[in-house]
């Protein structure tokens, strides 16, 4: 049995589970156990709901990591769980008690998320969004080589509008030790609100430059070095 902590990898909007790929097969060569969470993306309390519960399910403690809106998924799934000893923010959400992913976005400028966006109709009412698919690359993943832009493009998972502007509840990391990698190239959510976010949450920081919002698939080692300091 391992003697390192299980690394739950939680993915944000527009991506899915591979998106963390690169950095599984670096930790799992490091003696880390992983799960990569399949978030629903549907709205933040049943999502954070859903995380909890993989959380529960794990023996000993737990590092959970969240990228992008994953981050508010995890700040709220923490809560009340002893066995989380570490929340890893990959160019994430860390979001106050009330506050939505789509309000921190807009609270600085820069995000041109907005204007990249489709709108599905659901057919109980609510709206699914994605990010036009020739548009995804140059938003999301400006330096992840372009065959693996456009899979990720194909490939992405919608999220539910409603998801982006649900209030957070009371985060978990008033209490728990805080790590954040800030990407300076992202387009998705500003590198000022991260900074701002990040020195909020009194997390210890690392910045990679010109990196996009898509770091976890373009700079998998620098994810996996700062999961793995967290960690220990």
């Amino acid at each position: 049995m391992s003697t390192q902590p299980t690394v739950i990898l939680v993915h944000g909007a527009f991506a899915d589970s591979s998106s963390w790929n690169g950095v599984i097969a670096d930790l799992t060569d490091r003696g880390f156990p992983v799960i990569a969470a399949a978030n629903p993306l549907r709205s933040l309390s049943t999502d954070a709901a859903t995380v909890k519960g993989l959380v529960r399910s794990v023996e000993g403690p737990v590092v959970l990591v969240g990228h992008s809106y994953g981050g508010a998924v995890i700040s709220n799934a923490a809560v009340d769980e002893p066995n989380v000893k570490a929340l890893v923010y990959i160019a994430g959400f860390i979001p106050e008690q009330g506050e939505s992913a789509l309000e921190l976005s807009n609270k600085f400028p820069g995000s041109t998320l907005g204007e990249t966006l489709q709108t599905v109709a659901l057919p109980d009412g609510n709206t699914d969004l994605y990010v036009r698919q020739e548009l995804f690359r140059n938003q999301f993943a400006a330096d992840v080589p372009q065959s693996q832009a456009a899979l990720m493009a194909a490939t992405q998972r919608p999220v539910a509008e409603a998801a982006l502007t649900e209030g957070s509840g009371a985060p978990a990391w008033h209490a728990v030790p805080v790590w954040s990698l800030i990407p300076t190239g992202d387009k998705n959510i500003p590198p000022a609100a991260q900074q701002f976010m990040a020195e909020r949450a009194n997390a210890t920081v690392v910045e990679i430059p010109d990196a996009s919002h898509a770091v976890l698939v373009s700079h998998p080692k620098t994810v996996a070095d700062l999961i793995a300091t967290a960690a220990h």
